[in-house]
């Protein structure tokens, strides 16, 4: 009697245990169920008559899972799709557009000088760039206070002017907006053709960080380099010191930044391999920057060609929709279990709610990413600890039949029925982890609860059903052949104890 009560009592510290670790670590839920954004994005090979080979999939796949990690998205996934695609799942993730901004560029960074003898094909480039400014920020404002921009028809004549330095007279725009933009890129194009081709690319960092400008509310991007990118700095930025020729600062051929260098630099350089990139950046933005420059350029260009949200509520529904499936499930079976094994059905059920909540307490520890399919293998391991039950009770049963006492009966279904969920559970496994080796995504989340709930079916239906059933068969009124049978099918005489 003591000792099926020290059993007992240890089983009920296990329980309380898991029950502890389920309220206090919180649970972390896949795209589907907590919502968030997927995008699909397809990697674009050098050119039209080549394939994207594993390695370079690869190598952009590590690039993409540095900048995931940057944007600060916890349990997000990066998977491969076929030879050239990969899906990435950002839970919680409403707003996809900033990843979308982070991913797609290639992030490309250039250090130029700029030609020399420009000068003043450069001033007029920056003019033109502070008209666009001038004219997108007047829309903005417009658009803000709900008026019309033709209400200032000098903007179409500033615009109009602009093409005709830029030699554009012929281009026909379908709106303000794509004329504006068309000019901007052409404008970019032309400030980009006046610097020399670079020595010193982002290849050269070791680290990006930011910071907020002195007294004032704009950030810059602190760069780091290498011993080797320190030395291309210096010689650089000696080149131009203390001439009219600007430093380019490209960013996927775009210029984000020209600056002067002092004649203070010009007999070493800016040496001590440190930079810093001001360009008018907000706090999101610099952000950004950060983000692609410390995860280095990508080997290929990618292409977004699917970007999907799903919103909180929907998440939530599925939640709702698969606890419901859970419960009901559970409670077909608590029937059929009471209807065919009685109080040994009352036992297995019991055991049933400890094994779900082990389970959910080793989701919360290891931890699992739950999705949809993951509860599905959940529910399903609770089939399979069920059929462990099923096959010791009938063990028991065929030895109350024989007319063998119920302990000795309940001992012989154990020892019996040990070998065949051995092999059951196994061959489940073997199932489970081929599943989560050679599967990809949402699979591998299936396989892995099941492949957690099959070991943990063995720890419950070997060790839990058995703590209960010898604490419940130490009292004496609860010690009758009849609780597992039906008195018909008992054979005329049999010792109760």
């Amino acid at each position: 009697m003591a000792r099926q009560q020290g059993w007992f009592a240890l089983l009920l510290a296990l329980v309380i245990s898991a029950f502890l670790l389920c309220i206090n670590l919180p649970f972390q839920l896949g795209l589907d169920l907590l919502g968030g954004s997927q995008l699909t994005l397809e990697v674009q090979p050098s050119s039209p008559s080549e394939k994207v080979t594993t390695e370079q999939l690869e190598a952009v796949q590590a690039v993409l899972d540095r900048r995931v990690n940057g944007l600060g998205v916890s349990e997000s996934s990066l998977r491969t799709v076929g030879s050239n695609q990969l899906i990435l799942e950002l839970p919680g993730e409403q707003e996809p557009s900033r990843a979308a901004r982070v991913l797609g560029k290639t992030a490309l960074l250039e250090f130029r000088a700029q030609r020399a003898n420009t000068k003043i094909e450069m001033q007029k480039l920056q003019k033109i760039r502070s008209q666009l400014k001038s004219i997108g920020l007047y829309q903005e404002l417009s658009k803000n206070n709900n008026s019309e921009s033709s209400n200032l028809p000098s903007i179409q004549n500033q615009l109009e002017d602009i093409r005709i330095s830029l030699g554009l007279n012929k281009f026909v725009a379908k709106n303000e907006a794509e004329q504006i933009e068309f000019i901007r890129e052409k404008t970019n194009n032309e400030i980009v053709k006046l610097f020399e081709p670079s020595f010193l690319t982002g290849s050269d960092l070791i680290n990006a960080g930011r910071r907020q400008e002195q007294n004032l509310s704009s950030w810059e991007v602190t760069l780091a380099f290498n011993k080797d990118g320190g030395e291309k700095f210096a010689r650089l930025t000696k080149s131009i010191a203390g001439t009219d020729r600007l430093l380019g600062i490209i960013l996927d051929g775009e210029s984000i930044s020209e600056a002067s260098v002092g004649e203070q630099f010009k007999t070493i350089g800016i040496s001590g391999g440190s930079a810093t990139i001001s360009g008018n950046f907000n706090a999101d933005s610099a952000r950004e920057l950060e983000v692609q420059l410390r995860g280095g350029s990508l080997p290929l260009p990618v292409k977004i060609i699917q970007l999907r949200t799903i919103g909180p509520s929907l998440g939530a529904e599925n939640i709702r929709k698969s606890l419901f499936a859970a419960l009901s499930g559970l409670l077909l079976v608590a029937v059929f279990m009471i209807t065919f094994y009685r109080i040994a059905g009352i036992v297995a059920i019991l055991a049933l709610s400890f094994y779900s909540l082990f389970n959910l307490a080793v989701y919360a520890l290891i931890p699992v990413t739950l999705t949809l399919p993951g509860i599905a293998g959940f529910i399903l391991s609770i089939g399979m600890a069920v059929d462990a039950n099923v096959l010791i009770f009938e063990r028991v049963k065929d030895e109350l039949r024989r007319g063998n006492t119920l302990i000795r009966s309940i001992e012989t279904g154990f020892s019996q029925a040990f070998s065949s969920i051995i092999d059951g559970h196994i061959t489940t496994l073997i199932s489970c982890i081929s599943l989560f080796y050679l599967g990809t995504g949402f699979v591998k989340g299936f396989a892995a609860t099941l492949g957690l709930g099959v070991v943990m079916s063995l720890f419950t239906a070997l060790s839990c059903t058995r703590v209960l059933l010898r604490f419940l068969m130490s009292y004496k009124t609860l010690r009758k052949p009849t609780n597992f049978l039906p008195i018909q099918q008992l054979p005329k005489e049999i010792t109760i104890t």
